[in-house]
């Protein structure tokens, strides 16, 4: 394991709830800091701009409530994901609002940006950057990333082709900074394995959408507790980068979910009314979804998580080798 840098060091579960595009909102990540995870959202999300320092102080006032209520068990640090993708117009205006509350921690995506690394370091933060490959992980080092998110092959949303076992092996071969694991994790035994194949924590997307305190539509949660891996379906038409997405969602908007178009990579919009018509009728969600079985809260899940990692410790314990 990796030497953490604070606040990293100070979790009481490895696990980092993956910022959801629509889906995450305050009510969600304060739930689950407040159960031991990282709590994360995209500050695009706040919507119009000046709704993210709202929500910024909602955050960090509940949090440290909880600290103070709750001096034996304090909350995780939050985390808020920036696209750093040259379509994102607000990208400015949002980091100087993290600058004002001091965000702990920022994941990065869809580019590597020394700016913002730094500008993140200068008030105290980390910064995470998920990739899809080695390339990819040996430029986010480069350009002063903290540390890296490995989206492996079955993660929600944008993911990578790469086997789990692949990108941590390559990542740790060069790289001994703060590493996660994202790709069908939605159990406890998922979080033990992320940890025994070199990676810090697991970072975790699709379970939390079927919680309560999510921003996801019922029919969308209820979609994710009725189906499995062979529900999902990897295509690059709604967004110009390929993702993992729910076929159910696909046909109730009226097309063949295994006879998509392909699309074109320069016709990315991540934040203008395409891109969020593509994450809000098109549901992105992981393989790792049979695993979820009925909407709950998420302090109900994360309890599940801790307790399904301590039975997986329990059971490698007791093997004869």
């Amino acid at each position: 394991m990796s030497n953490l840098p604070p606040p990293l060091n100070q979790l009481p579960f490895p696990v980092i709830g993956a910022p959801l595009f629509i889906i995450s909102n305050p009510k969600l990540v304060i739930e689950q800091c407040k159960a031991g995870v990282v709590g994360s959202m995209p500050a695009l999300n706040a919507r119009p701009a000046e709704q993210l320092e709202e929500w910024l102080a909602e955050i960090t006032e509940a949090l440290a409530a909880h600290d103070k209520a709750h001096p034996d068990r304090p909350a995780a640090p939050f985390a808020i994901n920036q696209i750093v993708h040259k379509s994102n117009d607000r990208l400015e205006h949002d980091m100087a609002v993290c600058e004002k509350y001091k965000v702990p921690i920022i994941i990065t995506s869809l580019g590597a940006r020394e700016d913002v690394n730094k500008a993140v370091q200068a008030w105290g933060g980390v910064v995470m950057h998920d990739v899809i490959n080695n390339v990819f992980a040996h430029k986010a080092i480069e350009k002063g990333a903290n540390g890296l998110i490995a989206v492996a092959a079955g993660a929600g949303g944008h993911a990578s082709v790469k086997s789990p076992f692949a990108m941590i092996q390559e990542i740790r071969q060069w790289f001994d900074g703060p590493l996660a694991l994202s790709g069908s994790m939605a159990s406890g035994g998922a979080v033990l394995a992320a940890q025994a194949m070199g990676a810090d924590f697991a970072y975790i997307g699709s379970a939390f959408i079927a919680t309560h305190e999510a921003r996801a539509v019922d029919a969308y949660k209820q979609m994710i507790t009725e189906c499995n891996s062979d529900d999902i379906v990897y295509s690059n038409f709604y967004t110009g980068i390929h993702g993992n997405y729910l076929k159910g969602s696909i046909r109730n908007a009226g097309m063949d979910p295994d006879h998509l178009p392909e699309s074109d990579p320069s016709k990315m919009n991540f934040g203008g009314g395409g891109a969020a018509k593509a994450w809000k009728d098109i549901w992105g969600c992981g393989q790792g979804i049979g695993a979820i079985t009925a909407v709950t809260s998420t302090a109900e899940l994360v309890a599940r998580l801790r307790r399904e990692y301590h039975e997986a410790r329990e059971r490698l314990v007791a093997m004869p080798y």
